[in-house]
């Protein structure tokens, strides 16, 4: 994940976002499914909130998306025209862009490209931020296959080592099928953040939220 600094902790974002969703009139459904529809219902749970959000140009399928093409697209998608989201190029050895998701309280979201993959990466927390490391780290193990198309693991920001989350897809896939990547993985990362704050330190939680 490339950033000049370390981006705000996720339990910051998953609070906006929070607020976001009541001030436009959604309301928060739980659900019991089978594992294997959680991408099905995630797609569908989008599709009734607003209708034609993610839409933009398509893009030869047998074309590989690069960082430039993907820049340019995202300028054409209806949440950049409404606001909603901002996108940024970062240069460098290995450059990337930066996402910021204002419909998710601001979260940043990194895509950079891997030879034939693009990597689709957020930052949710420090590791000092957790209180026991060995307990959260066994329970994200057992528990990470119930985000769809995401992985938890561990990096390096802005000189910070911390939790991050990302996702990974094929540069041939189609433009549509990142930004389901992208929105997927900002719901994740903000249903993690929620669930998992018994894990963190409460001097954290308190310095986050000031």
């Amino acid at each position: 994940m490339k950033a000049r600094t370390a981006p705000s902790p996720s339990t910051l974002h998953q609070r906006a976002y929070r607020e976001r969703m009541r001030s436009a009139g959604l309301v928060k459904k739980d659900v019991w499914i089978l594992p294997e529809y959680t991408a099905e219902l995630a797609a569908i749970e989008k599709s009734m909130r607003a209708p034609g959000r993610a839409s933009s140009r398509s893009v030869n399928a047998d074309a590989a998306l690069t960082l430039a093409s993907i820049h340019e697209m995202l300028g054409h998608t209806h949440a950049a025209r409404e606001g909603l989201l901002t996108v940024e190029w970062l240069e460098g050895a290995d450059p990337s862009l930066h996402l910021t998701m204002h419909e998710y309280g601001g979260l940043s979201v990194f895509i950079a490209k891997s030879g034939g993959q693009l990597i689709i990466e957020a930052w949710l927390w420090p590791l000092d931020a957790v209180a026991d490391s060995a307990r959260f780290n066994a329970h994200v193990l057992s528990t990470h296959k119930l985000l769809p198309l995401s992985t938890v693991g561990i990096d390096v920001v802005a000189g910070v080592p911390g939790y991050i989350m990302f996702g990974s897809l094929d540069a041939h896939s189609r433009f549509e099928t990142l930004m389901f990547e992208v929105e997927t993985l900002a719901d994740n990362v903000i249903n993690a953040s929620e669930a998992w704050l018994e894990y963190l330190k409460p001097e954290f939680l308190a310095g986050a939220a000031a």
